[in-house]
């Protein structure tokens, strides 16, 4: 089975949590064909305030001036990659930090003039991740995309999962992050949602900011081939095998 899992920033803030996890993905990825993409919001935002640079974000997405470029790559391609690479290395594997700049593996366009270089994919060529994983290698992939004119782009993390499991045709996208799964309007975590369910929570307002991305990257997943999505909490000890154990954890996101 090809499996794509997004790691959420928060979750690879501490060494603690990044270990763990690079240690369960690891045993996952000796009998599965796995690529991992990750964020980096919350260490993005430290360093930029480290730096007296003040985050703006519009619906969600971080305004990304000429100075706000440089930290992405510092950050996202730079830091954070570095150590989950170094993690996943510690823990058995035979990582490659990789960005969506690596051999055109995802080109974006400008999303909007106003956000300045954020960048919205439009493509993806997955060979380069199946031929790390043809020969035992383990992708990890940082949410910066360009184009071929040389244009750097900084993508949200959920998109770059997206875009990434379309190149790579996964199976099967699980977003791990900070909240347990979705919430429905009664605040119940939903254990599963189809495409029209997960509409309908975004048009009513019941999912917003964060969770909405989630859910629009998970429509856009399903829509595009990929099998089955799977929302859940990274904090969970072995949370991963849970989920393809079966378990009901999280919320499980399915075309119909």
């Amino acid at each position: 089975m090809k499996l794509l899992i997004k790691l959420g920033g928060t979750l690879l803030d501490q060494a603690e949590s990044r270990e763990r996890l690079a240690r369960e993905i690891v045993e996952i990825a000796r009998r599965e064909s796995v690529v991992v993409v990750h964020g980096g919001g919350k260490q993005m935002t430290r360093f930029l305030a480290e730096r007296g640079v003040e985050s703006r974000f519009v619906n969600g997405l971080r305004v990304t001036t000429p100075d706000v470029i440089d930290a992405v790559v510092k950050v996202f391609a730079g830091s954070v990659n570095a150590q989950l690479v170094t993690a996943f290395r510690a823990a058995g594997a035979r990582p490659v930090g990789l960005s969506g700049l690596s051999a055109g593996l995802v080109d974006a366009v400008q999303l909007d003039p106003e956000l300045g270089q954020v960048g919205k994919p439009v493509a993806s060529d997955g060979r380069l991740l199946d031929v790390l994983v043809r020969e035992s290698y383990l992708p990890v992939v940082a949410c910066v995309a360009g184009d071929a004119q040389g244009a750097i782009f900084n993508v949200n993390g959920d998109q770059m999962a997206v875009a990434c499991a379309q190149g790579f045709a996964a199976d099967q996208l699980i977003f791990l992050t900070d909240v347990e799964g979705v919430r429905d309007g009664s605040g119940q975590t939903r254990a599963q949602l189809t495409i029209a369910e997960a509409q309908e929570l975004i048009r009513t307002g019941v999912a917003v900011e964060g969770m909405q991305a989630k859910l629009e990257s998970a429509i856009t997943a399903l829509q595009h081939g990929v099998g089955q999505v799977r929302i859940a909490a990274g904090a969970r000890v072995g949370i991963v095998d849970a989920l393809l154990a079966g378990e009901s954890a999280g919320t499980r996101l399915i075309p119909a």
